[in-house]
């Protein structure tokens, strides 16, 4: 197996002619201030988890390089951020939502147009194939039209006045202020979004920190963000997470972290600012969801189910399953049919069709992994699929682990990639109890049929998590269901309605309902003399 993987690396003229880097990028520019600006100073390099062959030897591909930003340079976009939010006075947040709205459609149809350049890159950064690239294009795009759609219905909403107790009173949402903005590496685009797109139409300004892997794809879009909103409301800074970052945060002028990483980082962040109960955060951190497959489950079903919720884009999801509890009546059964359906897995490269397993974009995930198979093995495990954990390069063949016990890091951890650990049950008290014990709280799912077990985990679960999945994987979609968590696994909704609220704070303009009153408001509205107190519909 291990020269299997070795041998996946393609010669260069192996690459189809579309999806080949030509030339590496060398992206040189970030937007500040409504200008792309040339940066002078050191650059940081940009490899490919996917390696090339020359003759006998392999090595990462180079896809380009971006900019390292200093400090001073990143504090400088910061300025401009707070400079267009203008303590609420700036162009933007002053604009109607009509006309946000028309800057985010502008926004949206120019990035349209660069979905080959985007696909290809999140390929060759983080090595995620082609089906799943272009999907999560599309569900980034799509994503931003379900934001202007609920964003309509809730203006429309908020767009009549009420009268109580004698008083006449307008309620409308506001924005905050000015948000650092930051994605993950395994959907740099659709989770950046899901984060920048509300805050954007809700009228904050931003401060954008492509993440480690995926800082290239942004480089298409630059002049998206220059052509489509006002000058200062959408800012980039590069680099050094923990270099630039800290200092941003200990300005006390940022005023919302949507963030979507680890904990650790989170709250890194959170602490270097100097006025917390100021700073609203919006987080998406660390989950070990685990899968429950009772006695009376359809194998099939839920063999098929832990598969592609384990190990879709290697594992390397939030919402992937990364502890399966089996009953121990049933777990023959179930690790068979994981271990072969594994092995029908097809790894590769990410432009070849059906291609399941890709290199992984972080160098030291394969022996961090490596290092949870040795200590599940030194407590009793074993690896029970063929070549399970074997490793090349960045390439690292799925392992199925069995039986998985308390005193195993990988019982606890979240590995985030193609480690699957399964755990033999005899009473449901012991899935429950790990999951009430657990520092993570997002989802679960159960897999059976019996209606008294199911009703029973689900109302011991519903405390702990915040999305049961019955006979199916965790999954975030679809994107008008909240998705949360509890414990260390999230602050704030993050759905399209949600994220509009959780971006922006309620604002009452009221009166008392007195003639003079009246007259005023009138005046206002029908004279459009104010974007806030308005009943206009937008369509």
């Amino acid at each position: 197996m291990k020269k299997k993987l070795a041998g996946l690396s393609p010669l260069s003229q192996e690459i189809p002619p579309q999806y080949r880097i030509e030339n590496p990028i060398r992206q040189e520019l970030y937007l500040i201030g409504g200008e792309l600006r040339r940066w002078e100073g050191p650059m940081q390099e940009v490899l490919s988890p996917v390696q090339v062959r020359t003759g006998e030897q392999s090595e990462a591909q180079r896809v380009g390089e971006a900019p390292a930003l200093s400090v001073p340079a990143a504090l400088e976009a910061l300025d401009v951020a707070v400079a267009a939010y203008d303590n609420g006075r700036g162009a933007w947040p002053t604009m109607s939502v009509g006309e946000r709205i028309k800057c985010v459609q502008c926004f949206a149809a120019s990035v349209k147009e660069r979905r080959a350049e985007v696909v290809k890159l999140l390929m060759w950064e983080i090595g995620k194939s082609i089906k799943e690239a272009e999907a999560e294009f599309d569900r980034a795009l799509a994503y931003v039209k379900d934001t202007i759609d609920a964003l309509k219905e809730l203006d429309r909403v908020s767009s009549r006045f009420v009268i109580q107790q004698g008083i006449i009173g307008q309620i409308r949402r506001a924005p905050l202020g000015v948000v650092l903005c930051m994605g993950p590496y395994n959907f740099p685009l659709y989770e950046t979004f899901t984060t920048l797109i509300p805050s954007l139409v809700m009228g904050n300004t931003i401060v954008l920190k492509p993440p480690r892997f995926g800082v290239l794809i942004f480089e298409p879009l630059l002049e998206a963000f220059r052509d489509c909103f006002p000058a200062g409301v959408v800012n980039t800074v590069y680099g050094d997470g923990e270099e630039i970052l800290p200092p941003l945060m200990a300005t006390g002028r940022v005023d919302v972290l949507g963030f979507i990483g680890t904990s650790r980082v989170a709250d890194a962040l959170r602490a270097s600012h100097p006025r917390p109960h100021r700073l609203r955060c919006v987080l998406g951190l660390d989950a070990k969801n685990p899968a429950i497959v009772l006695p009376d489950a359809d194998l099939e079903l839920a063999v098929e189910e832990c598969l592609s919720g384990a190990l879709s884009f290697n594992g390397q999801r939030c919402t992937a399953l990364k502890i399966i509890f089996v009953h121990r009546s049933i777990a023959e059964g179930f690790l068979k049919g994981m271990a072969e359906g594994i092995g029908r897995l097809k790894c590769g490269v990410p432009w070849q069709e059906k291609v399941a397993i890709t290199a992984l974009p972080e160098p030291e995930k394969p022996e961090y992994l490596e290092g949870l198979l040795r200590d599940a093995e030194k407590h009793g495990a074993q690896v029970v699929n063929d070549c399970g954990g074997t490793r090349s390069g960045s390439f690292f063949y799925p392992a199925l682990l069995y039986p998985v016990t308390p005193q195993m890091r990988v019982y606890h951890e979240e590995q985030f990639g193609p480690v699957v650990p399964v755990v033999v049950f005899d009473d449901l008290k012991e899935t429950i109890d790990y999951v009430v014990s657990s520092p993570y709280g997002q989802q679960a799912s159960i897999f059976g049929r019996n209606e008294d077990q199911l009703a029973q985990l689900i109302d011991a679960l519903v405390n702990q998590v915040c999305r049961i999945n019955i006979n199916s994987k965790c999954q975030r979609s679809p994107d008008s269901f909240p998705f949360n968590g509890r414990k260390n696994s999230a602050e704030g909704t993050q759905s399209v309605a949600d994220a509009l609220r959780v971006f922006s704070i309620r604002i009452v303009v009221a009166a008392r309902e007195t003639d003079a009153n009246r007259e005023i408001i009138t005046g206002i509205v029908k004279e459009r003399k104010s974007h806030f107190l308005s009943t206009d519909y937008i369509l």
